[in-house]
């Protein structure tokens, strides 16, 4: 089954803008916020971004205390050649919604093995740098707009 190209990026930050990062299991030295692809072409793009961050993190978006907040953002990006081979052939490009987490800084973070390395809280300046993704450095460096 290929990956339907419409996916989720979400920043996941402390009040004060420290920046969560998660490097990726298939390529080390990779860091990047959570992202993944819709499940399916009708899946409310919220409940992508509660399944992702909660597969990616363990961190539960219940709405009250820990909320996901959608940046009414989309970014159309070239897919990666190394990964095009999980789309349907001719697929070479991906839109990506845009949504941010905040937590508090001791919040436990499960990393999926499978996906994930290891993780580190970074000021976001710096988080922006640290990322392989151009938009998500990019979103990263506008989270002091989207917060408060």
């Amino acid at each position: 089954m290929h990956k339907i190209p419409e996916s989720v990026l979400v920043v996941i930050h402390t009040p004060a803008l420290e920046v969560l990062l998660i490097e990726r299991a298939d390529r080390p030295g990779f860091w990047q916020s959570v992202t993944g692809s819709l499940d399916a072409p009708d899946e409310a793009l919220i409940d992508t971004a509660a399944r992702e961050l909660m597969e990616e993190t363990g961190i539960a978006a219940d709405g009250a205390d820990i909320a996901l907040r959608d940046w009414h953002l989309s970014n159309i990006y070239e897919i990666y050649p190394v990964w095009r081979h999980r789309y349907a052939p001719g697929v070479t490009h991906n839109t990506e919604h845009v949504f941010s987490v905040c937590v508090p800084r001791d919040t436990p973070i499960v990393l999926s093995p499978r996906e994930h390395l290891r993780h580190l809280w970074l000021p976001y300046p710096e988080a922006a740098d640290r990322c392989f993704s151009a938009s998500n450095a990019e979103a990263i460096l506008q989270l002091p707009r989207h917060v408060g």
